[in-house]
């Protein structure tokens, strides 16, 4: 049987393996430069779980005043013949004060830690800094300060190794906990109701108590400090996007995404505050046509989805709506092609007033 070390999360339960190749399993880190960078780093960090919570906690006190959180777990059943599960839903927070986040997190530590069903974390994308604990129970770093993070782990106790075995690389089982014997929980959950220990129930108490949202996965990846600097610098040198300058621009990319979205169902603005959306996405292409590689791809094969819905949300493409009377259709800035067919009353009414609508 592989071999743990204590203090190990109940959520993941290890296959049994061959006698002949034993595996023990050691608390430690490593650490290499996150692809496509070259002042940001990724860690992998495999520890108990006190040693996690005051890794977390050591993290989230040397952040800037505010950041957001991060929540993951199941929120649909396996579907079809194949049964295969759907992957976790990840929600975030708006940026709060760092300790009113722990404050909130508190009471939910002992079930964070332990069930297999749940991943969380911390991020604040304009500092470059994010830490995530999966729901296969390994912390996951991304810092532009690598020094800092292992002075924090050494103060935990977590050793570097230049090659640590995970248990990701073994068979293994993520469980919820309720999934498991009452009698195997550790002492500190024995006395929570069925109802208490269900993940979907505490983590929907958290979205609550947060205020947090959907991410679809597409939309949630890192911008280094270096390349939000570089955004920075891209949008203060256009008089019309300096508004958005000190703005998160991960922030601003699930702000398109939103606003699609209530495109996809029925927009309840007017004209103006539709062309608000529009000039967002402006922005946004703005930054794409200026960055350098590998940034301006990622910023593109992050939009992919969400530009792909508006396109199928527009009719009437034969005009723009920048300039109705002249401009053909084009590819170009193409979210102008057209009015989405989901408008709403006063949407409509603007439009009419302005001429978009012909008898």
């Amino acid at each position: 049987m592989p071999q743990l070390f204590p203090d190990f999360p109940i959520g993941v339960q290890l296959w049994p393996q061959a006698r002949r190749r034993p595996r023990v399993l050691r608390e430690g880190y490593t650490f290499a430069l996150l692809e496509n960078s070259t002042d940001t780093y990724h860690f992998s960090v495999l520890a108990g779980m006190q040693r996690i919570r005051r890794v977390f906690t050591e993290f989230a006190r040397a952040l800037p005043d505010e950041a957001f959180f991060i929540l993951e777990f199941y929120t649909s059943e396996p579907t079809g013949n194949d049964q295969e599960v759907p992957p976790p839903t990840v929600h975030y927070s708006p940026y709060l004060p760092v300790g009113e986040i722990l404050d909130a997190i508190e009471p939910y530590w002992e079930r964070l830690l332990n069930d297999g069903f749940v991943g969380f974390g911390l991020a604040n994308n304009r500092a470059s800094q994010e830490l995530f604990y999966s729901e296969e129970k390994l912390l996951t770093c991304f810092s532009d300060n690598h020094i800092r993070f292992m002075d924090q782990l050494s103060r935990a106790g977590v050793p570097h190794r230049q090659e640590l075995l995970l248990h990701t690389d073994l068979g293994h089982d993520h469980l919820s906990l309720l999934c498991l014997d009452r009698s195997g929980l550790p002492p500190s959950l024995r006395g929570f109701s069925d109802r208490d220990l269900d993940y979907a129930h505490f983590c929907r108490e958290l979205l609550e108590n947060l205020g947090m949202y959907p991410v679809e996965e597409s939309l949630s990846f890192f911008f280094s400090r270096r390349e939000q600097q570089l955004i920075e610098e891209l949008l203060i040198a256009h008089p019309e996007f300096t508004d958005y300058a000190e703005e998160d621009f991960g922030a601003l990319l699930l702000d398109w995404n939103d606003f699609v979205a209530e495109c996809d169902t029925r927009f309840e603005g007017d004209l103006w505050e539709y062309r608000q959306g529009l000039h967002l996405r402006d922005m946004i292409q703005h930054v794409i046509a200026h960055a350098p590689e590998p940034l301006c791809t990622r910023i593109r094969e992050a939009l992919k989805e969400p530009d792909e819905r508006f396109r199928q949300s527009l009719t009437d493409r034969r005009k723009r709506l920048d300039d109705p009377a002249e401009a053909p259709p084009s590819e170009e800035h193409f979210w102008y092609n057209g009015v989405i067919r989901h408008a709403g009353v006063d949407l409509r009414r603007d439009l009419i007033r302005h001429g978009w609508y012909k008898p």
